[in-house]
């Protein structure tokens, strides 16, 4: 299970193995037609995953994507499993009409990561991440 696995997804020293999800709230998470979320696998291990939430919007644009969730092991970072992800996502928007995706990056290394594949830092003036 990947959340048995969380530290090796994660930055060292930040993560630690978390609880897994009933068999009923993992049923519902992969029904939740809101919820995308895709892996990486190389020689049978999942070596990424990536979660993204479908938020419905009261104007402009039907949908954007929160891409809320970016995970790669340790030992595969740098081989391009993350520009593959993104990959599918971008294949998943293409084809849902979906023209907007946005992320926050809570390190230097993810905001570098984000910035190579496209995304754009958002104005000093921009809203402040809080949560409660």
């Amino acid at each position: 299970m990947l959340c048995q696995e969380e530290a090796d997804f994660d930055l060292e020293d930040r993560s630690k193995a978390a609880t897994p999800l009933t068999d009923e709230a993992s049923r519902a998470y992969l029904a939740d037609p809101s919820v995308l979320h895709w892996v990486a696998a190389a020689e049978g291990l999942v070596v990424g995953h990536m979660s993204c939430c479908l938020i419905r919007k009261r104007a402009g644009d039907l949908v954007e994507v929160l891409l809320y969730e970016m995970g790669v092991r340790g030992q595969y970072r740098r081989r391009g499993v993350g520009r593959t992800l993104l990959g599918a996502l971008n294949d998943w928007m293409a084809a849902h009409q979906v023209k907007e995706v946005w992320v926050v990056a809570d390190n230097p290394a993810a905001v570098a990561f984000y910035q190579s594949a496209g995304f754009k830092k958002a104005p000093e003036d921009a809203a402040v991440y809080m949560s409660r």
